[in-house]
């Protein structure tokens, strides 16, 4: 039965999608079935796995046509994906006429859940209607966070809003861990951010960090995941350690 692992943090520019795209395809190198489900409306997952944006049907037909979800999976090299695009922006609008609406891609993903190892959720940067459909989905939640001051402050909303979606929503809902990303250990304010974190949530900080990396950067224009790009890089050696980490914690 599959696992689901939200991706998520409602503070853009920390490393989520690259994470996102990065242990998808190391998972899969580990011999996973892997699913990548885009409910971010900017896409970039779905291009970062080499897959066009404008493909259809994708996650905005699945959650508002009801579309049939085998329909709205592309394959590639590096694992399976439900695509998103622009038009994905206006669903949270559209699923507030909804009744069940926390409850739509779920109800989905449940007939997926014999065919996939893990799904992987890309969630949007804020905590709108699309990341609660997420959140309701997911057994777990993967934040990957920046070593900086307000990424820290940012940490403690999202904590209280994963609490509150399982208390009110999904009671299965745990926190998978927190990835640390962009790491510069030169900062000093890097290894205090660190510190801080691992003394407010003891055991769920992995002790993977991804570093900096231009070619993790790079690889988006030749839509392929960094791993596969360049996977000597350290950037890609870091989120397959961190994939290996990741496995070893389902134990």
């Amino acid at each position: 039965m599959a696992k689901i692992v939200a991706i998520a943090n409602q503070k853009g520019g920390v490393g989520k999608t690259t994470t996102c795209v990065n242990l998808c395809a190391a998972l899969t190198l580990r011999g996973k079935k892997i699913l990548l489900a885009d409910c971010d409306p900017q896409g970039n997952a779905t291009s970062g796995m080499g897959i066009d944006k404008n493909s259809s049907p994708g996650m905005y037909e699945l959650l508002i046509s009801g579309a049939d979800i085998f329909s709205c999976i592309c394959s590639t090299p590096y694992g399976d994906v439900i695509p998103a695009g622009r038009n994905l922006a206006a669903a949270s609008l559209e699923l507030d006429e909804v009744e069940t609406r926390e409850n739509t891609l779920r109800s989905a993903l449940i007939k997926l859940y014999s065919d996939y190892d893990y799904i992987l959720i890309d969630c949007p940067p804020s905590l709108e209607m699309l990341t609660v459909n997420a959140l309701v989905a997911a057994d777990s939640v993967l934040i990957p966070m920046q070593c900086e001051y307000y990424a820290l402050e940012g940490i403690v909303d999202l904590i209280t809003s994963i609490k509150l979606c399982k208390k009110r929503l999904n009671r299965r809902l745990e926190i998978e861990g927190i990835v640390l990303t962009m790491y510069d250990s030169r900062m000093n304010l890097t290894a205090q951010v660190a510190n801080e974190l691992k003394r407010f949530l003891p055991q769920k900080v992995y002790n993977t960090v991804i570093p900096r990396s231009v070619r993790l950067s790079e690889a988006p224009s030749h839509g392929k995941p960094g791993v596969i790009y360049d996977s000597s890089n350290r950037g890609s050696k870091g989120y397959l350690a961190l994939a290996e980490e990741f496995l070893n914690k389902q134990v």
